[in-house]
């Protein structure tokens, strides 16, 4: 497989291996930031065979200082995954209802317990319903799975880490909010506007169009822009450590699977008043 295919699936390639006699596992995580929970959606029609699993309560730890969408408890989401039917080492496939970035934080979490086999699938669960393919509402109940979750098998940063990287001469901390956010010109969801000092701002929507990916050189090149050149290291870092966890899968994409993800972001950044905060461009 190419580095692609190791990590996003098209729909119709997904048709093709849910026909074999051990297809992947199906999770859908849709899911809102606000507005009616993924659910509903799971249970007006899915993927045939798909167990739903909600990025809030099970791929995530409860809010709190930790940031709005903190990593889990280790023995938590092993217990949330084995429910859903995911196994040791057996292929995972996750969907969303489109923008890619719940799927994304799933495909990160997975990564980081250590389960490596998973992908997205490229345009989510529109993608699939827009290629013709048949879905369902029957709720299927999976036999336990037997994955175990051995954290770590990607980097995150703590907020003192992101404060490092953002203030190295060789590195660079990207913030992918919308530019107003990191500007600090207006905050809708935490209490204080702006930045992490030394942050270069990435608005999502300059790399990614409709949970859609673009080939890795035009990734490779929006990112350089960004200053993420050569080895120099590289974090990511959004409202609550979503949209970021979407970056370090297209950095990935771009070849750079060191990109560390700072879970707890700007939730995290807020929660304690002594951190300092910048406005502006810059």
């Amino acid at each position: 497989m190419s580095g692609t295919e190791e990590l996003l699936v098209e729909a119709d390639r997904l048709a093709t291996e849910l026909d074999h006699a051990d297809p992947p596992t199906l999770l859908d995580v849709r899911w809102r930031l606000t507005g009616p929970p993924g659910r509903d959606d799971y249970a007006a029609g899915h993927l045939p065979g798909a167990v739903f699993v909600d990025l809030d309560t099970a791929l995530c730890g409860p809010p709190g200082p930790a940031g709005r969408h903190p990593l889990p408890d280790p023995a938590a989401l092993q217990a949330a995954l084995r429910a859903a039917g995911v196994r040791a080492g057996h292929p995972v496939v996750v969907y969303d209802g489109g923008d890619g970035m719940a799927a994304a934080r799933a495909w990160w979490t997975l990564r980081w317990a250590g389960h490596r086999p998973v992908r997205l699938l490229h345009g989510g669960f529109p993608a699939w319903r827009a290629a013709g393919l048949p879905t369902s509402t029957a709720e299927p109940t999976p036999a336990p799975g037997d994955v175990d979750v051995r954290p770590g098998a990607l980097p995150v940063l703590d907020a003192g880490d992101a404060a490092r990287l953002a203030a190295a001469d060789e590195g660079v901390l990207l913030d992918l909010r919308a530019a107003p956010r990191y500007r600090g010109e207006t905050e809708p969801i935490d209490p204080v506007a702006g930045h992490v000092p030394g942050a270069v701002n990435l608005p999502a929507g300059e790399y990614v169009a409709e949970g859609r990916f673009p080939a890795a050189d035009a990734l490779r090149a929006r990112f350089a822009a960004a200053g993420v050149v050569g080895g120099a290291a590289v974090g990511a870092y959004c409202g609550s450590g979503v949209t970021a966890a979407q970056a370090v899968l297209a950095l990935h994409l771009a070849g750079r699977p060191d990109a560390a993800l700072y879970v707890g972001s700007w939730s995290n950044w807020v929660a304690d008043p002594s951190r300092p905060v910048a406005t502006g461009e810059g």
